[in-house]
């Protein structure tokens, strides 16, 4: 069966489009106004050589476990891998492993492997570093050079943001080789546009063999429209049976939305005291729950000052207490399949904070803690727990927001431009699919490397 493409975004840049123009590019350059790139995705299903047609690069200290990993990963996903780069045709890839790093005299290898080809960068380039967790290391200076990677990075992905491109960095426990090729798949490809300068922590794991969610079933809530239909559009790409949750009010784009992906509908406010037994009832008729996208929330932005004390419960009641009210009726009712995935949906307004926003910071800086708690600890063998922390996305929220707020929030990134739903929808999928298995307790961050709290 075949699935819609995602909806397109309701609010276009037109930046980018100026900034490209024959005329109207330099310009812009001119002006020392931002000259965003128009960043390469790519929509439907993962397929197993998720890399097919791109060139890559792979350097890296030695031949370790890590790099030997790497290149079976990439060979597997379809990538052309170059012995070196040719002048005329710079690489779609670059990927470097640092995990045999042990002195800080070797951090040179960094800038020898990636340099030469940074003036030839196109938009939608990769980099991709590899290293060793640093708290897993017990030499002070291996540890030290493992940790300096990390600020090479963030620094590199400013760089490149400029031309599109990103880079980012996973760290890697030992035995975590066996589980790179989900990672990389979505690093090295157009599926990561808008997430750059971040780290993530893989650690070693059982990893399930196959792609896609086909026979599971997954939970979406606040599913009618924005960030979460646009992940039910992604999650049924992938095969999964939606149960698709919103607030009776928006009952007719919810069942809309779930007639065309096949699935089912419940209008449901997951704030009310029988929200969980409504919701496990629904479950229990699916035969439980394979994944589940706490997506749901809600703004009351005021000051502080002159907030209320509705204002201030609203917020918390459904971005926080609602989430741990259906987890706990789902895992009373042991409702958690193996191997089951959690995303929670945080947002950089809980990393960095922002004015006007105590009640929503809070609640999502909540979600950050509950969910690297709640990893340690799941309901079922095999479950993972993460975050995914969208920056400025282009929704019809902040369509609403004043022009010149708007402006800034694209802006104030290494992209230079605000994502689509699409780029928040990819990275859950990422998360949620079995190779994802030594990703847990962790918030992805999708933002184009966002300038505050970075």
């Amino acid at each position: 069966m075949s699935r819609p493409a995602l909806p397109r975004p309701p609010v276009a840049d037109p930046l980018i489009r100026l900034a490209a123009g024959r005329w109207s590019g330099p310009l812009i350059r001119a002006l020392g106004l931002p000259s965003p790139k128009a960043l390469p995705r790519e929509t439907g299903a993962l397929h197993a050589e998720a890399l097919a047609g791109r060139k890559g690069t792979l350097g890296g200290t030695g031949m370790t476990p890590t790099v030997q990993a790497a290149e079976a990963a990439l060979r597997s996903l379809g990538v052309d891998l170059l012995d070196t780069a040719p002048a005329g045709s710079p690489p779609d890839l670059a990927v470097f492993d640092a995990t045999g790093l042990a002195t800080v005299a070797a951090l040179d290898g960094l800038r020898r492997f990636f340099a030469p080809g940074l003036a030839r960068l196109r938009p939608g380039s990769r980099l991709l570093l590899l290293a060793r967790a640093p708290d897993t290391l017990t030499e002070p200076e291996a540890a030290a050079a493992a940790q300096a990677c990390e600020g090479f990075m963030r620094s590199l992905a400013k760089e490149v943001g400029r031309r599109g491109a990103t880079a980012n960095l996973l760290w890697l426990e030992p035995g975590a080789e066996a589980g790179l090729a989900a990672p990389l798949a979505f690093f090295c490809g157009p599926r990561s546009a808008y997430v750059s300068g971040r780290t993530l922590r893989l650690a070693a794991a059982p990893f399930p063999a196959g792609l896609g969610l086909g026979g599971r079933t997954a939970v979406v809530t606040g599913a009618a429209r924005g960030l979460g239909a646009a992940t039910a559009e992604r999650l049924a790409a992938e095969g999964a049976r939606l149960l698709c949750v919103d607030v009776p009010a928006a009952s007719a784009p919810l069942e809309a939305l779930a007639r065309r992906l096949g699935g089912q509908a419940l209008a449901l406010d997951i704030t009310t005291a029988d929200a969980g037994a409504r919701l496990v009832a629904a479950l229990q008729a699916a035969g439980g729950a394979d994944v589940v996208v706490h997506n749901a929330g809600i703004t009351r932005d005021r000051t502080l000052a002159r907030m209320s004390e509705s204002e201030w419960d609203a917020v918390l009641a459904v971005n926080l207490r609602a989430v741990l009210g259906l987890d706990a009726a789902l895992d009373a009712a042991g409702l958690w399949r193996p191997g089951a995935r959690e995303v929670c949906l945080s947002s950089i307004s809980g990393i960095a904070g922002n004015g006007g926003q105590t009640n929503y910071a809070a609640s999502k800086a909540a979600l950050l803690g509950y969910v690297a708690a709640r990893a340690r600890q799941t309901p079922a063998p095999g479950m993972t727990v993460n975050a995914v922390a969208p920056g400025f996305i282009e929704t019809e929220m902040t369509a609403r927001i004043p022009w010149g707020i708007r402006e800034a929030g694209r802006r104030m990134n290494a992209l230079s431009q605000g994502g689509q739903p699409q780029d928040v929808a990819e990275a859950i999928a990422f998360l949620v699919q079995p190779g994802a298995a030594g990703v847990n307790g962790q918030a992805l961050r999708v933002c184009g490397q966002a300038l505050l709290g970075a």
